[in-house]
């Protein structure tokens, strides 16, 4: 029989191989299940930043803003190369969502107003893990709501800059 030895509070106290392992097979199970947790917290958090809380705390004053480069291909073009450095990382190339984080041509997304997405994108909601760009100049900012809105809903496969013209006519009406 296998015994080690331990020194507990002055007395010594005697585990067996058997012992061992069994504690250390309790010791995996609790480590797997807070791992478990974890990863259950933090999935459910990435699937909360898609709920479209965030619309409840745009003033009005913000959702009659209209982006003044909507449907500019030049803006789009810009919109595009900022979104690749500074939003395609959590949303994804495709603006698809990635990692758990949400797709930008969800329908809540690409019906919100410009002026509903111009302040998101200026004040985050970093409870849900979305930072705020307000770093970045207002046109800038403008341009990448363009190219958002120019991807239209839909599939990856989706062609992006035919789907602006029918944003903006859907917006007119």
């Amino acid at each position: 029989m296998n015994r080690q030895m331990n020194s507990v509070g002055g007395r010594d106290t005697a585990l067996t191989g058997r012992q061992n392992r069994a504690a250390l097979s309790r010791l995996l199970l609790v480590v797997s299940g807070l791992f478990f947790y974890i990863m259950c917290a933090t999935c459910t958090v990435c699937i909360a930043a898609a709920d479209g809380s965030w619309l409840r705390h745009v003033p009005e004053s913000y959702r009659s803003k209209h982006n003044p480069y909507g449907g500019q291909s030049e803006a789009i073009a810009a919109g595009s190369r900022v979104f690749a450095d500074h939003c395609a990382k959590c949303h994804g190339s495709d603006a698809m969502g990635h990692g758990g984080r949400p797709s930008l041509r969800s329908d809540r997304v690409q019906n919100a107003t410009d002026g509903e997405i111009s302040w998101l994108l200026k004040n985050g909601n970093l409870a849900k893990g979305m930072p705020s760009w307000s770093s970045l100049p207002e046109p800038t900012r403008w341009q990448v709501i363009a190219y958002i809105k120019s991807l239209g809903p839909g599939t990856a496969s989706a062609a992006a800059p035919e789907a602006t013209n029918e944003n903006e006519e859907r917006r007119e009406q």
